[in-house]
């Protein structure tokens, strides 16, 4: 499920200040996330990486400075603690109800069935689930609410290897933002192109890669001082800014191309059970030669129109790359 939409930029934070009225954490933050920002963060546990993702989540007010989210704005946010928060005695099913009662059972069951919950597991209560099942649920929920901005604190925690690359490839269709805290290196060298540091009070470019920064925290150097670019970098950020606006003027090409192909996969499948009726000798035994004729001539209309969308496909894919080449 892709966002609805996709303001340019999603949310901005102007010299913000987080933590709590006792104890600062965070100061000085600038952040501009825009459609297409892959953002992993760095930083010691106790740093303030959770601080910096409640803050854009908007659960912690700034202390100082602005945050500032686009109108149409819609976050997800994933963090451990939300699988202590399901309702034990609830079913995947209904816990998905909750959010969009006009879903049906049929259509919450279907969903749900891409996050690996098959057959009567959806219906059964969540209480004696693994911790990788809700973990699961809880992404499919984040998901189902269709955000521009998605805030991951350690999503693949309790997750099997099928689940991981089964997030890693839906994270790389994402269309929106990702701002990512994991422990799982593969996860945000696949997701990720951009590092920022998290450590000293503030929110810092990260210049190095996951190899530098192991290096650097393996010989205790102090990254912020140098790794770690100022957070009010003004070239990088311009140079982000432009590739959000190009990914943005393109998801209206990405969407397209992607309605086609759900038009030609609903086409194959009407097209492939003509052609089993056709191939199955019964069915000459009992039909009139007007019946057969109009099978045939179905199945030529459906191979026409799949034809068609093929080509429309092909030349939206020659638009899209000579766009991305540019």
């Amino acid at each position: 499920r892709q966002p609805a939409a996709l303001p340019v930029p999603l949310l901005r934070l102007d010299d913000a200040a987080a933590g709590y009225p006792e104890r600062r954490i965070l100061s000085g933050v600038k952040l501009s996330l825009s459609p297409g920002d892959r953002i992993a963060l760095l930083g010691a546990n106790g740093a303030g990486k959770s601080t910096f993702i409640k803050l854009l989540a908007g659960s912690l007010a700034p202390l100082a400075g602005e945050r500032i989210a686009a109108r149409d704005l819609a976050i997800g946010y994933f963090a451990q603690h939300q699988l202590e928060q399901l309702d034990a005695k609830a079913t995947a099913v209904e816990h998905l109800l909750r959010l969009d009662p006009s879903l049906g059972e049929r259509g919450a069951r279907d969903f749900l069935g891409g996050f690996g919950f098959a057959g009567e597991r959806a219906l059964e209560p969540v209480e004696p689930f693994s911790g990788g099942e809700k973990a699961r649920l809880c992404l499919a929920l984040t998901v189902y609410q269709r955000p521009n901005l998605l805030l991951l604190d350690e999503p693949t925690n309790h997750l099997d290897l099928d689940m991981r690359e089964a997030l890693t490839e839906a994270l790389n269709d994402f269309e929106g933002a990702l701002v990512l805290v994991s422990h799982d290196r593969a996860l945000i060298r696949t997701c990720c192109n951009t590092l920022l540091h998290v450590g000293g009070g503030r929110v810092a470019d990260y210049d190095g890669d996951l190899d530098d920064y192991a290096r650097a925290v393996q010989r205790d150097e102090p990254i912020a001082a140098s790794s770690a670019a100022s957070s009010t970098g003004g070239s990088r950020k311009e140079e982000r800014r432009e590739r959000a606006e190009a990914r943005a003027k393109l998801a209206p090409l990405r969407k397209q191309m992607q309605h086609i192909e759900k038009r030609m996969v609903s086409l194959g499948k009407d097209r492939h059970a003509l052609e089993v009726k056709l191939a199955d000798a019964d069915f000459y035994s009992g039909a009139s030669t007007a019946q057969m004729l109009d099978l045939s001539q179905q199945r030529a209309t459906l191979a026409s129109e799949i034809e068609a969308l093929e080509g429309e496909w092909l030349h939206l894919q020659a638009e899209l790359d000579a766009a991305e080449a540019a």
